[in-house]
């Protein structure tokens, strides 16, 4: 029985010790004889781009025996070899831009060692690093290889200090731009990172980069599909309900097949415990910081309609949050529409891990601290067991304990109670499509009952009813007339009095 990979990010560790390794190299094969040879490819944090890059790396060197049995093993020249220059940004940890300064002089210096150049001081470091490369190339009398790992997390570790960011993206431009003038000497470029941003031109002039971060034909290049985690993972597997692993894990869509992110799936295969592995290794802080400061809506997260080039880039000056959230992992492809001017993508929470997690991170931007998890698992309780009359006794609390400071007009109503209910773990559809409509709130318990939910804020009282009327009259539930159970809830509250005024529900079925 094979080693899980945990936190193996070298191929040749991993081919060499007694590892799981899941075949990409179909994908690498046709990258590198299809394409430009200039690439960027981005995707969240521990989604096995460090172990992409090092099998590039490898392949580059001609290390047959790492990949036998794999198919790029009979169909690659391993009698070409090539020199590799590797800058890994992912092992780096930097504050400013001297420190940046520093890493990266450290890594020309080393990889000068082993090809006899020695730096020079006289010479920025973008010039040294050219002189590199036309060294190497000099010397071997073949082009280079240029592999760059987590090209932004500079950046990104610095997001918040706009003048310190600014000094370093200028720095890393000058770096970056140094391979526009190196194109004969150069065999193939591989860039990675988390984001792509706009407006920075950190790849300035090189024109012949092509992103291929949602490139369908090398969606599945990350992460594990369902079919791989069945075959590579099968004795791992014995005794477990694939379901509702699928449910908590699987969901990633990079417009080719959903996919898992290595770094859960692994830890959860270890364990056998199910819980939030890949978030607990850090949301950025600044994220939930900009939720807050920009007071987003965040219940229309999920079945969020986006054009292309809002998820493809962003801007430092201007963060978009959809297109940050999709960058990092919080949301993903649900859906694609073809339209006359391209495509649009439906953005949705990508699995329950993410769905729970972020939403209990979301709660105290709108809730009295702690207050949530208490009423979370009341209502957990009182929808399994059918107790409705309780349920609106949970919702009154829930909005009587928003804060006067967290406080954002009536959409901190429904902020409230979609963040809560998606904290449950239950399965919830916000946005449901009907023949007729869209249901505000489905929520799914046990796979046998189906509680229809609408929301409603209202200023007068004559418009109370209005919200179990609408799910009558547009026959919501007859969607889920195949469950065993289903009730309907109307929630109306008061815009200027901050109260639950009316709170209705009936059983269907």
């Amino acid at each position: 029985m094979k080693l899980l990979p945990i936190g193996i990010s070298d191929f040749k560790k991993l081919r060499e010790g007694r590892y799981v390794y899941v075949d990409k190299t179909e994908y690498i094969y046709r990258l590198i004889k299809e394409g430009s040879g200039y690439y960027f490819f981005s995707r969240p944090r521990r989604f096995g781009k460090s172990l992409l890059i090092s099998t590039l790396e490898y392949l580059f060197k001609g290390e047959r025996e790492l990949y036998k049995g794999l198919y790029i093993e009979e169909k690659w020249n391993w009698g070409e070899k090539y020199p590799v220059v590797r800058i890994d940004f992912a092992k780096t940890q930097v504050r400013n831009e001297k420190e940046l300064e520093k890493e990266l002089r450290a890594t020309i210096i080393e990889t000068g060692k082993r090809y006899r150049y020695k730096y020079n001081k006289e010479y920025t470091i973008s010039r040294n690093f050219e002189l590199l490369v036309e060294r190497i190339y000099e010397g071997s009398k073949k082009q280079v290889v240029i592999l760059i790992d987590e090209y932004d997390k500079a950046i990104l570790d610095n997001i918040e200090k706009r003048e310190e960011v600014e000094r370093i993206r200028e720095l890393l431009k000058g770096f970056y731009t140094t391979l526009k003038g190196l194109d004969r000497h150069i065999r193939f470029v591989f860039i990675t990172g988390v984001s792509k941003f706009a407006k920075v031109s950190l790849f300035s002039g090189l024109n012949q980069l092509k992103d291929i971060s949602l490139d369908e034909r090398y969606g599945n290049i990350c992460g594990y599909t369902q079919e791989e985690l069945e075959i590579y993972f099968k004795e791992y597997l014995e005794g477990v309900n694939i379901e509702e692993v699928r449910d908590w894990y699987n969901g990633y869509n990079f417009l080719r097949d959903k996919v898992y992110n290595p770094f859960d799936i692994l830890l959860y295969l270890d364990s056998k415990i199910f819980d939030s592995y890949w978030y607990k290794t850090g949301i950025p802080s600044f994220l939930i910081k900009l939720i807050k400061e920009k007071e987003y809506d965040v219940s229309d997260l999920e079945n969020k309609i986006v054009k292309r080039n809002i998820l493809e880039k962003f801007d430092i000056e201007e963060i978009r949050i959809e297109a940050l959230m999709f960058q990092t992992g919080y949301l993903t492809i649900k859906e694609v529409y073809n339209k006359e001017y391209g495509q649009e993508y439906k953005l949705g929470y990508p699995n329950k891990e993410v769905r729970i997690s972020f939403n209990e991170d979301i709660l105290p931007l709108v809730l009295s601290k702690d207050i949530g998890e208490n009423i979370a698992d009341k209502i957990i309780e009182i929808l399994k067991e059918e107790k409705l009359e309780e349920l609106r006794e949970q919702i009154e609390l829930l909005i009587s304990n928003i804060s006067y400071v967290h406080y954002k007009g009536e959409s901190s109503y429904v902020i409230a109670i979609f963040s809560l209910l998606y904290s449950t773990g239950l399965n919830v559809i916000t946005e449901d499509n009907t023949h007729k409509g869209r249901i505000d709130l489905t929520v799914i318990v046990n796979k046998g009952i189906v509680y229809i939910v609408e929301v409603k804020v209202i200023e007068r009282e004559e418009e109370k009813g209005k919200a179990i009327k609408q799910i009558l009259e547009k026959e919501y539930y007859k969607k889920y007339m195949n469950y065993e159970k289903i009730y309907i809830i109307g929630i109306e509250l008061d815009k200027n009095k901050k109260e639950v005024i009316n709170f209705e529900y009936q059983k269907i079925k």
